[in-house]
């Protein structure tokens, strides 16, 4: 097996922890499927040999875990720093940048403790990290994306939008 198809693997497990992050309404239950996601699409950007992407996910990855127990704004902070100094470290081009974007609006999610914020930064960041996938041409991390942005707007409507229309 390559490791292009094992990544592929990896990601395609991924897709349904990040399914069934944004279907929960506890932020605390959002944030620990986002952690084992992001374990599998580190694994995955490492078989790829995309450095600074893996190592923004091993940042996330810890971040998620860390953010189920405090949304302190001085971890944000301390997590958004790690993101620039790991760009920095592993910097290959336009894909790095796009990437620690990416990281640092999806830190600001998940130390937000309005789940409805949480949501709105997590579009923005999973956005760029749609443009990353494909710019690397991971194409089931691309899907794994546009599905993710999915799950995260249904679970918008679901807990928003359907119960001020019910109103």
């Amino acid at each position: 097996m390559t490791p292009f198809f094992l990544s592929q693997i990896l990601v395609a497990i991924a897709i349904g922890f990040d399914l069934m992050s944004f279907q929960f309404k506890d932020r605390q239950k959002i944030v620990t499927c986002l952690f084992f996601a992001g374990t599998l699409i580190s694994s995955h950007f490492i078989l790829l040999e995309q450095w600074t992407a893996a190592s923004l996910m091993v940042i996330a990855t810890i971040r998620y875990l860390v953010s189920v127990f405090s949304t302190s704004s001085k971890l944000k902070y301390l997590f958004c720093t790690a993101s620039v100094i790991s760009t920095a470290v592993t910097y290959s081009g336009l894909v790095s940048v796009v990437s620690c974007f990416a990281s640092i609006f999806q830190t600001v999610a998940a130390f937000n403790n309005d789940d409805r914020r949480l949501r709105e930064f997590m579009i923005v960041g999973t956005a760029l990290w749609l443009l990353h996938n494909y710019l690397i041409g991971s194409p089931t991390a691309v899907i794994m994306e546009i599905l993710f942005i999915g799950s995260n707007l249904v679970g918008y409507y679901r807990h928003y939008f359907r119960k001020t229309a019910a109103v």
